[in-house]
């Protein structure tokens, strides 16, 4: 993580972008730049970091390490100096599968002029002499200890595919995608309140909020994959397809069919067909926390206390002998543990070895079908994965997900698998099990948070706040960084950044005017594979998640709120035409107030990238660019939206915008010593 000087001390926090930028910072951050791609146990991993001449002087330089739970510091050697950075390099043993690390820097220039706090003085950036030491993790600079939470991370388990990272996802919540003509013949079930398209309004909340139909299905998928290919999505995301009781389908009521509502098993083996010819991958979302009430392993568990089905439950004989922790429920004479204690969601109790094998081990699993032919789904999202297996003193979450993750691995190497964590997700993230998270974390709440408009009530994230709290840039960055840090570099390539999903209000509602395309800006730019969820590029709203899954309006034009398919096609052309987007590190250039702005940067090619959400300017530091890339900012944007002007400041570089603007620009590569 590399960022800028900001006025006030740097005793406690990191040292990050800020208005008042005297000098680049070091920088290290994970990517191939600085440490190897892949690296297996034992292997000596050569790691660097470099050091802005406009910061000051290293004197010495150290790699500090955990290796079987105890420091240890090699030492750096220097590799000389490229456009203005002094690199360094030291050699690191991979001791374990996850290889913690940060820097240490001895030099003599340490007490900065950061200016006083409160008082309105900027500071002069200048330095007292005097030996010090500064370290460096994935969250920043600091001038005293820090915990080893946010080291830097390599691990030594096996790559995710390639086609994930380089990818951007479409979401899918099939009943409302679209209807194809078959449709039609496949009559509401009784659990059902028929809706029309494009005349029922959604209802966000209320009793009949699950059950309005629209009839949405797979085929219907099938026939707009023209629109979905043509917004540059390579990858479908599907919501549920199971059977169910609701029009979410979480709530299964069995794992072995596609929902005939839906087209039946036939309609998903002609879709992923249908998308691979065109290059297209398509993953499924699978319920491993719980089932539905109406499932057959459910109904037979409550059938026969003495069946193997009653043991992939909670049942209890009372209420009071329940855990409490996620919700006792009762059904006839049995209470049983529930997700969130919605009855309808029993939780699937994972300490059944019998569970196991129905879930995950046998041929005809849910986990193994529909991997293989003739259905060849290309992997899995796992629904709430940071619940699965845990309830109250029990936790058997990663040995769930080491069982499901080397049964996907033996079907099919090149399968994806993510996991929904909508919390700090970091800790059950390591690479070992699941290649990335869905979680709103780092990246969504805090976007929400600085771009956020005046809606009355948008649902943040379930939290009690009737809405995001309004923030500066400077804490949308430390928020993010906070809580990317944990992270390693794979993960964070691997992440799914969403603006919105099925289970959150839309960007277009919680956000202000034009805020969603300055969001989709950063979705596609920062590190992690961007997630369209279906209606974005129409600019459709809501309120919460069940409001947001609002019909396609194939048929309606007045329901387009603003038609982004053109930006949303040239972003993800964008992102997948430029290494630097799907594998390049990032440095934080600023970070204040209405404004930032950064660079993803490989050897070979770099993209900068500057968001402001009203009027305001950006003075880049002196050397926080090359020359040469300096000079490539006269060329013509490779994307925008708004107008923004580059020009010379203070020291460096300008960048302003007299209104709400994003601008995105193709530079040369980062020049690394030759060794």
């Amino acid at each position: 993580m590399a960022s800028y000087l900001q006025p006030g001390p740097a005793a406690s926090g990191p040292v990050q972008a800020g208005p008042a930028a005297h000098c680049p910072l070091p920088h290290h951050d994970g990517s191939p730049l600085h440490a190897p791609r892949r690296t297996a146990l034992g292997d000596t991993a050569r790691l660097r970091i470099r050091v802005p001449a406009a910061w000051g002087y290293a004197a010495r330089a150290w790699v500090r390490s955990v290796q079987d739970g105890e420091p240890r510091y090699d030492a750096a050697r220097s590799l000389g100096e490229s456009d203005g950075w002094t690199w360094w390099e030291s050699e690191m043993t991979v001791t374990n599968p996850v290889a913690r690390y940060r820097f240490l820097l001895e030099v003599a220039a340490v007490q900065y002029d950061g200016g006083t706090p409160g008082a309105g003085r900027p500071g002069t950036g200048t330095a007292a002499v005097g030996q010090g030491y500064w370290s460096l993790n994935a969250q920043g600079l600091f001038r005293r200890d820090v915990s080893d939470y946010a080291d830097f991370r390599l691990t030594a388990f096996p790559a995710a595919p390639q086609w994930l990272r380089r990818g951007t996802m479409y979401q899918v919540f099939p009943d409302r995608f679209a209807r194809s003509a078959d449709a039609g013949s496949h009559p509401a079930p009784d659990w059902a309140i028929p809706s029309g398209w494009d005349h029922t309004p959604v209802l966000g909340t209320g009793p009949a909020t699950p059950f309005q139909f629209y009839g949405g299905d797979l085929t219907g998928v099938a026939e707009k994959l023209d629109h979905i290919q043509g917004l540059g999505a390579d990858i479908i995301y599907l919501t549920p397809f199971f059977p169910a009781r609701s029009n979410h389908r979480y709530d299964a009521s069995t794992f072995n069919a596609v929902d005939p509502l839906l087209g039946g098993d036939v309609a998903l083996v002609k879709l992923v067909e249908a998308a691979h010819a065109r290059g297209i991958k398509v993953m499924g979302d699978l319920t491993a926390n719980h089932s539905g009430d109406a499932h057959e392993w459910f109904r037979r568990a409550l059938a026969d206390p003495a069946c193997p089905e009653s043991g992939y439950y909670y049942f209890t004989g009372s209420k009071e002998e329940g855990s409490g922790q996620q919700g006792s429920r009762e059904q006839g004479a049995r209470t049983y543990e529930a997700w969130y204690g919605v009855a309808s969601l029993p939780k699937l109790n994972w300490s059944s070895d019998e569970l196991k094998h129905k879930f995950v081990l046998d041929d005809d699993s849910p986990v193994a079908r529909w991997l293989r032919p003739p259905f060849n789904l290309d992997g899995w999202r796992i629904d709430v994965g940071n619940m699965t297996g845990r309830l109250g003193a029990t936790d058997l979450n990663r040995e769930v997900a080491r069982l499901i993750a080397d049964r996907v691995r033996d079907i099919n190497p090149e399968a994806a698998l993510l996991a929904e964590a909508t919390n700090d997700a970091a800790p059950d993230f390591t690479g070992e099990h699941w290649h990335g998270a869905m979680t709103y974390a780092n990246f969504t709440r805090p976007l929400w948070s600085w771009l956020a408009g005046d809606a009355a009530h948008v649902n943040f994230f379930g939290t009690p706040l009737a809405g995001p709290n309004r923030m500066g840039a400077e804490d949308f960055l430390a928020t993010h960084l906070d809580l990317a840090a944990a992270f390693s570099w794979d993960l964070r390539l691997q992440n799914m950044n969403a603006l919105n999903s099925h289970d959150t209000a839309r960007a277009a509602t919680v956000m202000i005017d034009g805020g969603q395309l300055l969001g989709a800006v950063m979705m596609f730019t920062l590190p992690g594979v961007p997630v369209v969820f279906a209606g974005d590029e129409f600019g459709l709203t809501g309120h919460n998640g069940e409001d947001a899954r609002t019909p396609m309006p194939w048929d309606d034009p007045r329901r387009v709120e603003a038609d982004l398919r053109a930006s949303y096609s040239s972003l993800a052309s964008l992102r997948r035409g430029h290494p630097a987007l799907t594998e390049g590190g990032i440095r934080w250039l600023y970070a204040d107030g209405d404004a930032l702005a950064y660079v993803r940067e490989t050897a070979e090619s770099a993209v900068l990238v500057f968001v402001a959400r009203a009027a305001a300017r950006a003075d880049l530091a002196a050397g926080a660019l090359s020359p040469a890339q300096v000079a490539a900012l006269g060329a013509e944007a490779a994307f925008s939206t708004g107008e923004v002007n580059t020009g010379a400041g203070n020291a460096g570089v300008s960048l302003s915008a007299g209104d709400s603007a994003a601008a995105v620009w193709v530079l040369p590569g980062t020049a690394v010593p030759a060794v």
